[in-house]
């Protein structure tokens, strides 16, 4: 056990125990990403603690190992590794990709249902504060890299209440500055934030931090007591995407002839969906954000027209204009 972590060898005997065939030692080497020396120690290290590991032989004379099913339990699993599982199914699901979520949601399930009762108990209260957590923007396109650790801080923090230092630096000045802050989630999408509040800066009041300008995190031994009446998915909704702005009441009408693709798209968890005489389709929600909905109005050209909130409707017809785009119900 010394020359491999024990964490890193329940992985290899869960994935032993998982293939059918068994693995060799490039197959080890590929999934866990590390030389053949480092392999093999990996492998011996599996066979001092499963003994009951199987050598098999395959048909280019390659050396295989093998667990039988049921041999190795689950009984390690972490929060955060059934969380992933959860949070991607939220993700397919808001996509409209009901039947892949499921089947996820199903997966957690055995997962969870086949740990130890005592383990589930431990478990439960970290699940729930991960989930409640980790909230997904409906934004398409790239999305930016999370640092790891910065990552791992803040679930740590979530789940233990405790308060975070950050070093952070301002998408305005380019200057990096210290703040106390207490974690009440992620919302990911075009960028990645960080949902907190400051007792210093702005105490009780929920603020969006850029996850790529955290420079540095640290947990502090200071613990906070989370707002019972804060919803990450409130504060959430009360965006288009993830941009906070003042909220509008939104109106868009779309061309008969994109019916069946507005159909298919879910623009804001709250919209309400009307279908006109004419084939023509309205959407309505309450939201801030009104550059962002430009952004992603501006796909769908001429088909769609913005009947309010009228500030919007001006930046669609400079943003159409642009693109030499009749633009409909323009001068």
């Amino acid at each position: 056990m010394r020359h491999a972590p024990a964490e890193r060898v329940l992985q290899l005997a869960l994935a032993l125990q998982g293939s059918r065939m068994g693995l060799t030692l490039t197959d080890i080497e590929e999934r866990f990403r590390i030389g053949r020396r480092t392999a093999q120690r990996l492998r011996d290290a599996v066979l001092r603690v499963y003994p009951q590991t199987e050598m098999v032989v395959d048909a280019e004379a390659r050396p295989r190992w093998r667990i039988a099913a049921g041999t190795v339990t689950p009984a390690a699993l972490a929060a955060e590794e059934l969380v992933e599982l959860e949070s991607t199914a939220s993700f397919l699901r808001q996509r409209n990709l009901h039947k892949r979520a499921a089947a996820l949601e199903r997966i957690a399930a055995k997962l969870e249902g086949a740990l130890p009762a005592a383990t589930r108990t431990r478990l439960a209260p970290d699940i729930e504060a991960l989930l409640e957590a980790e909230g997904l923007a409906m934004r398409p396109g790239p999305r930016p890299v999370i640092r790891e650790e910065v990552i791992d801080a803040v679930r740590q923090a979530i789940k233990e209440g405790r308060e975070l230092y950050l070093a952070y630096r301002s998408p305005h000045s380019r200057r990096a500055s210290g703040r106390r802050l207490q974690p009440y989630g992620f919302l990911l999408g075009k960028q990645h934030y960080l949902v907190g509040m400051s007792p210093d800066r702005h105490p009780g009041e929920a603020r969006l931090f850029m996850l790529g300008h955290i420079t540095r995190v640290s947990l502090k031994d200071q613990t906070f007591e989370r707002d019972p009446a804060f919803s990450l998915e409130k504060f959430a909704e009360r965006s288009f995407g993830v941009y906070q702005g003042a909220p509008h009441d939104v109106v868009w009408k779309f061309a008969p002839d994109v019916a069946d693709a507005v159909a298919e798209y879910v623009f804001h968890p709250t919209q309400t969906v009307k279908r006109q005489k004419d084939g023509s389709t309205l959407v309505s929600f309450r939201a801030g954000g009104l550059l962002e909905m430009c952004w992603h109005l501006y796909t769908w050209g001429a088909h769609v027209e913005v009947l309010e909130p009228p500030e919007l409707k001006d930046m669609m017809h400079r943003a159409l204009g642009h693109r030499n785009f009749a633009v409909p119900g323009g001068a």
